[in-house]
């Protein structure tokens, strides 16, 4: 029964992911959430930040979808942390797309680990 638990978990997350990164992230987040990207005039005074509180909705999502799969707001909290780091670095294009959702797919496995431990 234990398989079948880790198994729904490790799907759910992957389900997550999915809607995370692609169905609820918009071409607009696509591009705002890079650094110095000014993909709207914010009228926040500091437009030039916007992209930090965009990338840091969109890791929302993933942590949110962690949570729920996991139980475990802990294990949402470093989802959202790891996520905003990846993709920062993928922004920044320090590596493509793939490496991007390998890295991502790395972090669901700890995550699934981590929640075996708990």
């Amino acid at each position: 029964m234990l398989e079948a638990g880790l198994f729904a978990v490790l799907f759910w997350m992957l389900v997550g992911h999915a809607l995370g990164d692609f169905a609820l992230q918009t071409e607009w987040m696509v591009h705002g959430k890079s650094p110095g990207a000014r993909p709207l005039r914010a009228l926040a005074g500091r437009d030039e930040l916007v992209w930090a509180h965009v990338l840091t909705a969109h890791c929302l999502i993933h942590g949110g979808a962690v949570a729920l799969a996991t139980g475990s707001v802990l294990l949402g909290v470093a989802e959202t942390v790891a996520h905003w780091i990846i993709d920062f670095g993928k922004c920044r294009r320090w590596y493509g797309f793939h490496v991007d959702q390998f890295l991502h797919l790395g972090c669901k496995l700890v995550w699934a680990a981590c929640w075996l431990a708990l």
